[in-house]
């Protein structure tokens, strides 16, 4: 189930009205409610991988509360690995058996050896990406002694499961998402009515932007050889928002969603495309993946805290495995390694926190500087897109080649006015309301109520109006 579907304009009312207004008065009724709707909401993809979420769910539980009852180190580390073998096991297996195959197959006939092997015709689950990174943060915060293992199980699976956020993220901490399923929530009308508005936002980003700038990307990036370098240029900055627009409408809709139904989960996106260096990106773009592999993944090798050959490997590793996150690819491991060249230098001359408020914090228009910043950023950023959407290595290559040659200097063969405009628009209400969570957060408070109910009535009809083909979304796939 999509959000941006009839499907889950259904749904998600039935169970509004059964969590507040049926089962509101128990706690453990409601979040059973949350797990068989989550279930439902994951099921209506492909009921068979549900088994994978509920022994993943089985097995996690299991080990936190293994950890509780041993203090032995031998037998937590056993523990602890056996987390990490089952869910990376089966994220290596569905996403990653293909490719290392293929791959080793690759290199053995390079060496004048011929193997023999069958490739697996294996369906990837939607967002086991993102639900196994969450899941394996409750083990490894529990054998961290920074959590206490939870003894309900339905609680857990309300976690693992929980449907606004499953199959895209925000990837959650136990530490932040599990203990408010221990507390009684109430209905608060002032939190579900900011809700709505995230909702209608990322509608708006994903429908209106993200699906019609896919358009454009897939006609340029699929038949790239019939176009010219200023089209194909067209293309990354179509698919540049195509991208954003998706991945933070999804946030929004889970992050305001959840507020429905009186969670609060982490942000997800914070303008990234205002930043002014790559060091700021990536504090702004998919935070909670930035995070995670900072927490569980770059400090334990060492951070930045070692010589700088250290620096340099564990920069090196944080973007490549981050790349490979992606996917089964050679290209999102070269995007990855690009990020990390260049990030490398930031660090490296300690610059990489420069950049910690919020852009042109204290005036309406950024600074000369600020502006120089942010577009090397951004076009840094859509240089590295171009290998995130191309089909393989050759074919990024080819469309570099293509940009940076004469024909660069050609009027576009597609330049759709409207789109342009569209995106236009979305950057001058981001912009606007960048200090905000959410572009149009403070709309409640900044505008005058005609102008602000007209605004929603126009975001809704541009909504209807674009939404003719459902689009699923991008991270899916990941």
């Amino acid at each position: 189930m999509i959000f941006n579907s009839i499907d889950f304009a259904l749904f998600i009312p039935i169970v509004f009205v059964l969590y507040w207004f049926v089962f509101n008065k128990n706690l453990r009724i409601q979040n059973l409610l949350i797990v068989i709707a989550s279930y439902i909401f994951y099921g209506w993809w492909d009921w068979r991988f549900l088994s994978l979420i509920f022994f993943s769910s089985v097995v996690d539980y299991s080990v936190g509360l293994g950890l509780k009852k041993y203090q032995e180190v031998s037998k937590r580390k056993l523990l602890l690995w056996t987390s990490i073998l089952v869910n990376i096991g089966f994220l290596g297996f569905f996403k990653y058996y293909n490719f290392f195959l293929d791959n080793f197959i690759t290199a053995f006939t390079f060496l004048g050896v011929e193997i023999k092997g069958n490739s697996l015709h294996i369906i990837l689950p939607v967002g086991i990406s993102f639900y196994t990174f969450q899941t394996l943060s409750y083990t490894i915060d529990v054998y961290r002694n920074k959590l206490e293992p939870t003894k309900s199980f339905i609680a857990f699976s309300a976690f693992v499961a929980f449907f606004p956020q499953l199959v895209a993220g925000p990837i959650e901490r136990a530490t932040n998402l599990l203990p408010q399923f221990y507390k009684k929530r109430t209905f608060n009308y002032d939190k579900a009515t900011d809700g709505l508005r995230q909702i209608l936002w990322g509608l708006f980003k994903k429908v209106v932007i993200a699906d019609t700038c896919a358009g454009y990307a897939n006609t340029i990036f699929n038949d790239s050889e019939t176009f010219s370098g200023s089209t194909l240029i067209m293309g990354a900055l179509f698919f540049t928002f195509q991208i954003y627009g998706d991945f933070s409408g999804y946030s929004d809709i889970a992050i305001g969603t959840s507020r429905l139904f009186g969670f609060t989960l982490n942000r997800n996106f914070a303008y990234p495309y205002f930043s002014r260096d790559i060091a700021e990106f990536w504090r702004r773009w998919h935070i909670s993946l930035s995070t995670w592999f900072r927490d569980y993944l770059y400090i334990p090798l060492g951070g930045s805290r070692g010589g700088i050959w250290m620096k340099i490997r564990n920069t090196f590793v944080i973007f490549m495995v981050s790349g490979f996150w992606h996917g089964a690819n050679w290209t999102f491991i070269i995007w990855g390694t690009l990020n990390a060249i260049y990030f490398l230098p930031l660090l490296l001359l300690g610059k990489n926190r420069s950049n910690i408020d919020i852009v042109a914090s204290n005036s309406v228009f950024p600074s000369f500087r600020e502006v120089v910043g942010i577009l090397i950023t951004f076009g840094l950023t859509i240089f590295a897109w171009i290998f995130f959407r191309a089909e393989n290595v050759t074919h990024a290559i080819t469309i570099i080649l293509e940009i940076f040659s004469p024909s660069l200097f050609k009027y576009p063969e597609i330049f759709p006015r409207k789109i342009l405009l569209l995106i236009a628009l979305l950057m001058i209400i981001e912009w606007v309301g960048r200090k905000n969570e959410y572009a149009i957060e403070n709309s409640r408070y900044s505008l005058p109520d005609p102008i602000r109910w007209a605004s929603y009535l126009i975001l809704v009809g541009m909504i209807f109006y674009y939404s003719g083909k459902v689009q699923q979304f991008i991270y899916f796939q990941f």
